[in-house]
């Protein structure tokens, strides 16, 4: 396996070395991610013969144990899946979404989602990817320093629940450092229920029950039928093209679909100028400038509770996703005894705004896979995915992380790319996170 954009600290934890210029330039089966961990367990996945879509289920269980700061099962995301054999490209749309009656805490969608997508496109059993997230929260497991970072950050709002406390702060109340070894064995029981008994296992089982009546005690709304029957939404994706490049993206009906949409548009008619080509990081400002005023958003927190990541098979399947806790670990609540921690309703203040910058992306060219990518957490990852997609279709080299447009200036804001030039493959994560790509092709 060979890592890249990972800081030393991590790369020296899992025995590895950082190479700084992506992973797996002959490989077929690749992913990428914020938090090594996870992409660790993704990358094993895919070495078991699983698909892409087994190794982002994998990814995103093995998150909610190692980054919950963004990606907990109380959250919610947005997938697209391509099938290479088919050509086929569609979108799971399993965004939280606000209780009918209000209140601070969202109906979770993301179980739904990754297990509706695993199953029409995952070929090991639904077990295999949950297993890796509950032995981490079992086991246990070193924080990263992706996830150190974020905790420094997110601090004060760790703080004011007992059992986020508990397990990322020490005796005096300081953040842990990288390094130190947390578990949470609640949320392996969880994710054993899940294991054994699907999503319904979450949405109509004790786990549920409890999740909603600890969101009634504590002033939230959930109500029994909008948890246990919540439903994905599987809809063919917004379709437009960037140079050479067959570009796939959330549909226009949801906010993140809107806004890249939007970007794209304007960094499109942007490069039809003859100033607009001769500097694209130029073009990048003004199209991310320009989306914003048209949206009206003129502020921004600092963290949005989001990440994203993205995986490919040896079979021409191609997934990226992207999910939201509505905030840094969202509510900034565990139910208790579930070790699930809640996201924040989509209307509590400015906790909605996440869902609007989460891109995942997938992009062919001539038929084949070009680019499978996420962008996630602010207006910076969207923009860096699409500065990904008009180097790749004006022919520029995409092989190493530094050619990726950063998105360090808002370190929560990451951008995580696969791409492929000339039947070669590179997993590349941001070059200004703490993030990991890997090769996971089965040993010949």
């Amino acid at each position: 396996m060979l890592l890249s954009g990972c800081s030393s600290d991590v790369s020296s934890s899992l025995g590895l070395d950082s190479d700084h210029q992506g992973s797996g330039s002959g490989a077929k089966a690749l992913v990428v991610g914020d938090e090594p961990y996870a992409v660790q367990a993704a990358a094993q996945i895919l070495r078991e013969g699983g698909s892409a879509a087994d190794a982002a289920t994998a990814m995103y269980f093995a998150l909610s144990a190692t980054y919950p700061v963004a990606a907990g099962l109380g959250g919610g995301g947005i997938c697209l899946v391509h099938d290479g054999a088919s050509g086929r490209t569609e979108e799971f749309d399993f965004l939280a979404r606000d209780a009918a009656s209000g209140g601070a805490y969202a109906v979770p969608g993301n179980v739904r989602g990754f297990a509706l997508m695993q199953s029409v496109y995952g070929r090991l059993p639904w077990q295999r990817d949950v297993a890796p997230g509950e032995g981490l929260a079992a086991a246990g497991f070193p924080i990263s320093h992706a996830l150190a970072v974020r905790i420094v950050a997110a601090k004060d709002i760790v703080r004011l629940d007992a059992s986020l406390a508990a397990e990322f702060l020490d005796e005096a109340g300081a953040p842990k450092p990288a390094g130190a070894t947390v578990s949470n064995p609640d949320l392996a029981t969880t994710l054993g229920e899940i294991r054994t008994g699907g999503p319904n296992a979450l949405y109509r089982g004790p786990v549920g029950a409890r999740i909603i009546a600890y969101s009634l005690t504590q002033g939230g709304a959930i109500g029994v039928p909008e948890f246990a029957h919540y439903t994905v939404q599987r809809v063919q994706p917004q379709v437009m093209q960037i140079g050479g490049q067959i570009v796939y993206l959330p549909t226009r009906a949801v906010g993140a679909g809107a806004f890249a949409g939007s970007l794209f548009d304007i960094l499109n008619r942007a490069l039809q100028t003859q100033t607009g080509a001769n500097d694209l990081q130029a073009s990048v400002v003004v199209a991310v400038k320009d989306s914003l005023r048209q949206f009206g958003v003129t502020a921004l927190p600092s963290d949005l509770g989001a990440t994203g990541f993205a995986a490919t098979d040896a079979a021409g399947q191609a997934v990226a996703c992207a999910v939201t806790m509505n905030g840094p670990f969202g509510a900034g609540r565990n139910a208790t005894g579930t070790g699930v921690t809640l996201a924040r309703a989509p209307s509590s203040g400015d906790a909605g705004l996440s869902a609007a910058f989460l891109t995942p992306v997938i992009a062919t060219d001539g038929g084949s896979l070009s680019l499978a990518a996420a962008g996630a957490g602010g207006p910076n990852g969207t923009a860096a995915v699409g500065y990904a997609l008009v180097r790749l279709g004006r022919g520029d080299s995409m092989t190493r992380a530094g050619d990726l447009r950063s998105t360090g200036v808002a370190p929560n804001e990451t951008v995580n790319v696969i791409s492929c030039q000339s039947g070669l493959c590179v997993a590349l994560p941001d070059p200004g996170a703490n993030g990991l790509g890997a090769a996971g092709d089965a040993p010949q």
